[in-house]
């Protein structure tokens, strides 16, 4: 009767490992633009020339959020992520061309990682989803967009001179095997780094952003670790 229990009880095991699903992560990228809508400056010239600024290289962030994101996010995930070789060096995908695609377009300020194509995934971005999903649809149960993007935000000020904070946030994003969105959602975390702000307009040299931005991005590495668990859960209608 044992023996019977341990065989019924390894055949559940395999059944359940066997149907665990498998996501493939389409796009992984982040934008050198970096958000002044909370200060009223999306306009600022001077952000623009911060986004076109080589000097300003946000790779290495990226870099860190890829590694959270592989080798511990993941392992909280309900689901299997394809190898990242079988998503980047498959035709089908080499081949895609998106819509609203922005590699080399005007002011160049997408960062993709390494062998990713940039993927607008969002409102109006339907048939980007769609089409991803449909390029795995025979290897994969869905597909998976993930961004890091940068926000300055208020700290203390009088006046208009005092401080501003760097605000990281990720997206992560799920679609089905037919393009319907499973989960979307932003977390952001503010830095401790703190920038200064004269005048109403905040001072965002390249010194002085770089340090904030790897500043906020610890934070919110921190915040997904304790989070990602939970939020993810509803992958459970893939």
């Amino acid at each position: 009767m044992k023996r019977i229990l341990l065989i019924l009880t390894v055949l559940f095991a395999l059944t359940g490992y066997s149907q665990k699903k498998k996501v493939a992560v389409v796009s992984f990228y982040t934008d050198k633009t970096i958000d002044l809508s909370e200060l009223g400056l999306n306009g600022l010239a001077a952000i623009a020339d911060l986004g076109n600024n080589p000097n300003f290289n946000l790779s290495p962030i990226l870099e860190k959020y890829h590694n959270a994101f592989f080798n511990d996010y993941s392992k909280k995930f309900p689901f299997e992520l394809l190898p990242e070789t079988d998503v980047t060096q498959k035709p089908e995908y080499i081949a895609f061309t998106p819509k609203f695609a922005r590699e080399g377009g005007e002011n160049g300020t997408i960062i993709n990682y390494p062998g990713y194509k940039y993927i607008y995934e969002g409102i109006n971005g339907s048939a980007n989803e769609e089409a991803s999903a449909q390029i795995f649809k025979d290897v994969a149960d869905g597909v998976l967009f993930t961004e890091i993007h940068f926000a300055v935000v208020k700290g203390f000020a009088v006046g208009g001179t005092g401080t501003v904070k760097m605000k990281a946030y990720a997206r992560i994003a799920l679609y089905d095997k037919t393009g319907k969105k499973v989960f979307a959602f932003s977390e952001g975390a503010t830095s401790k780094k703190t920038g200064a702000i004269v005048g109403g307009v905040p001072v965002l040299s390249l010194e002085k952003v770089l340090p904030m931005c790897e500043s906020a991005l610890e934070e919110l590495l921190k915040d997904l670790d304790e989070k990602i668990e939970k939020i993810v859960k509803k992958s459970d209608k893939l």
